[in-house]
């Protein structure tokens, strides 16, 4: 597991981890600390988006469709469908791509590295 954390209430180091969160045994107060292993995947303004392998995607990363997927108002993209050149945004979905000169908002998990 990991070193103790000291206390930010009372600064003593009498704590321990309790499956989601720090608990100080001297003052009883409880507190969430993001594993260091978490916090360099959030660092800054850096978006981290995993395809449905779990490679990264980069933005300028071609991808390929492993699924049929229905779009409303139109027909549905085949898979196999390659996207060239795309974007990552944030929201509920991460992929910014053309296919077949058309635009659109994918979710990742729809996708694979080409």
């Amino acid at each position: 597991m990991s070193t103790p954390l000291p206390c930010p209430q009372c600064t003593l180091e009498n704590t321990y981890h309790d499956t989601e969160q720090w608990v100080c045994a001297d003052c009883g107060y409880e507190w969430q600390d993001a594993d260091p292993a978490l916090d360099s995947e959030t660092d800054g303004d850096e978006l981290i988006v995993k395809d449905s392998n779990g490679n990264l995607l980069a933005a300028g990363d071609d991808v390929i469709l492993i699924r049929d997927l229905k779009v409303k108002g139109s027909s549905t993209l085949k898979k196999g469908a390659k996207a060239k050149g795309i974007r990552l945004v944030r929201g509920d979905h991460e992929v910014d791509c053309k296919i077949d000169g058309i635009s659109y908002l994918l979710k990742a998990m729809y996708l694979k590295k080409a």
